[in-house]
């Protein structure tokens, strides 16, 4: 049986430069591109976000970052309009700040 060991085999051939810059390149290579929104889905985003923060409901919020999306579940607290953040307090009241402009998707969450 052939026991192949992948990369494992080449990396004694290869300089450490050589290495790092493979395993940031693999690295890189899991970064997402963030989704743009159109303007229909915005306009059911703020409806959610209006219903949420009146009733006080749990919602899931989809957002970017670190160049990944995210999950956050929490109650939104307020819209900070001058500085166009979304301010939400999770299950363990800690606070969030997100930017309207990273913000993917908001649905409601059962309780």
């Amino acid at each position: 049986m052939n026991r192949d060991r992948g990369r494992i085999k080449w990396t004694s051939m290869m300089l450490p430069e050589h290495v790092k810059l493979l395993r940031d390149w693999a690295h890189e290579d899991s970064f997402e591109q963030q989704k743009k929104v159109d303007e229909q889905h915005l306009e059911e985003l703020n409806e959610i976000t209006a219903e949420a923060m009146e009733f006080s409901r749990l919602v899931t919020i989809t957002h970017y970052a670190g160049r990944r999306h995210e999950l956050l579940i929490g109650r939104i607290h307020y819209y900070d309009g001058l500085k166009g953040k979304l301010h939400v307090l999770d299950r363990f009241e800690k606070k969030y700040y997100l930017s309207i402009n990273d913000i993917a998707d908001i649905h409601f969450t059962e309780e």
